[in-house]
């Protein structure tokens, strides 16, 4: 063919091949890789196809949404869906061919059909979790312990959200005084932005996990349109495999994200979030105040029952002691009187011998007392050594004794820093005894007080 066209007039017949050829407006499904809105208002978007593997792209076509159509189709398809049109978001539209001798191809969008975006998302949403139910992490970050007292918390927030704002205000301001700890790490919180800016700031929190007891994701104070941010299967994964427990408040009450149901815990609000944090505080003061109250019980108890049993010792001591130093001088009396009577029996028999036997009596008993001199002498030491031997063990017994009687008086027992609470001149022996505005005398080693109970 050797006519010659030109440029403009190639484009045109190109253009009425086109009209001739596709004439009416088709329904197509793509995926949005690019959308701009400009100055006045219209609305241009890249469109593509991605092969299987979810990264090639097999097809590419400009799209366009003209002022008045995109002022209408804009809040329809939010309202329907909850989403904002951005990039990553398969829809399917409605529209027209339209070819331009400058621009080139593209389609004019009509009509966005936002029930077939809500099922992609749900199915999307689906596949995240399978996988990861697939890989068995799923469920491990809520299987973490979680801690008592969780006072160091590492916030993944944006410092300008409201919602951060709130959080911290709500922590701070709270009615029982309780102190936390709180690091902000920022991060983009909606947007393309938001997987690299969380999966970063997971990452700097690793590095010092050992000094935080909890990791807590808010939003909140920003668009309802954003939650298929946080359906991303890259954050749901670094979550499941964080050391810290995590908390998500990002502020959505229809819905929960892949983020939400990988968390320890998700909440709807960062207050709630705050508001979850406040109790766990409470319900660790409680249980510390049980425990303190255990442990007072059981003191009182193991002291009442040691005194009951210084106060037997001391009855049973007292008796024994005494039985013991009559003993002891019933048994000293009883050798003193054999001593004299002995005496006594010698010296009257010596008295009936005869007047004529005198002198073989004198020299007997002077040959008698001579042999038996030694012997006399010998058991006059081991007499008198006996019996010292034999007191001086009864006295170290006695002072023991008066030894254990010190100890036990109750005097001794107060100096070692223990109190008599007495109420009108009765011990009180357990706290149910007393009542609310009662008078109670406290006695101490060196005096007494009188309180009142309140």
């Amino acid at each position: 063919m050797d006519e010659r066209l030109s440029l403009t007039e190639l484009q045109l017949i190109i253009k009425d091949s086109l009209y001739m050829a596709l004439p009416d407006m088709y329904w197509v499904i793509a995926e949005i890789a690019e959308i701009k809105v400009n100055y006045n208002g219209h609305c241009y978007i890249e469109l593509v196809e991605k092969q299987p593997d979810n990264v090639s792209i097999s097809a590419r076509i400009r799209g366009v949404i003209w002022n008045n159509r995109y002022r209408f189709l804009k809040p329809f398809f939010e309202n329907s869906t909850g989403e904002s049109l951005r990039e990553g978001l398969k829809i399917l539209f409605r529209a027209k061919i339209e070819y331009h001798e400058i621009y080139g191809l593209s389609l004019v969008i009509n009509d966005i059909d936002p029930s077939f975006t809500l099922g992609e998302l749900a199915l999307k949403r689906q596949q995240i979790l399978k996988r990861l139910e697939r890989e068995g992490v799923l469920t491990m970050n809520k299987d973490l312990d979680f801690p008592q007292v969780p006072q160091r918390i590492a916030v993944i927030s944006s410092s300008n959200a409201a919602g951060y704002s709130d959080f911290i205000t709500h922590l701070r301001d709270n009615s029982y005084g309780y102190v936390f700890y709180t690091a902000l790490f920022d991060t983009p919180m909606q947007g393309s932005d938001t997987q690299t800016g969380v999966i970063r700031s997971l990452d700097r929190i690793a590095q010092h996990a050992e000094i935080f007891d909890v990791v807590v994701i808010i939003r909140g104070g920003g668009s309802q349109t954003d939650l298929s941010w946080f359906d991303n299967y890259d954050i749901a994964y670094y979550i499941t495999q964080f050391p810290v427990p995590v908390l998500t408040g990002i502020g959505h009450e229809k819905d929960l994200s892949v983020t939400d149901i990988v968390a320890w815990q998700a909440l709807k609000t960062p207050t709630a979030v705050a508001d979850f944090l406040i109790e766990c505080m409470v319900s660790a003061e409680d249980h510390l105040n049980e425990i303190s109250r255990g442990l007072t019980d059981m003191s009182l108890l193991i002291l009442e029952r040691n005194k009951n049993l210084i106060d037997t010792a001391r009855l049973k001591l007292i008796p024994l002691a005494k039985m013991s130093v009559s003993e002891f001088r019933s048994g000293l009396s009883d050798i003193i009187i054999k001593m004299i009577n002995t005496g006594k029996e010698y010296l009257m028999n010596a008295r009936l011998f005869p007047e004529n036997q005198r002198s073989r009596l004198v020299s007997g008993a002077a040959s008698c007392l001579s042999a038996n001199r030694n012997s006399v002498s010998q058991v006059k030491k081991n007499l008198s050594s006996g019996s010292e031997i034999f007191l001086s063990m009864r006295k170290n017994e006695i002072a023991g004794f008066e030894n254990m009687l010190k100890i036990l008086d109750p005097d001794n027992v107060l100096r070692r820093g223990y109190t008599i609470t007495s109420k009108k001149g009765r011990i009180i022996k357990s706290g149910s005894e007393l009542s609310k505005d009662d008078i109670i005398d406290t006695r101490f080693s060196d005096g007494q007080v009188r309180s009142k109970v309140v």
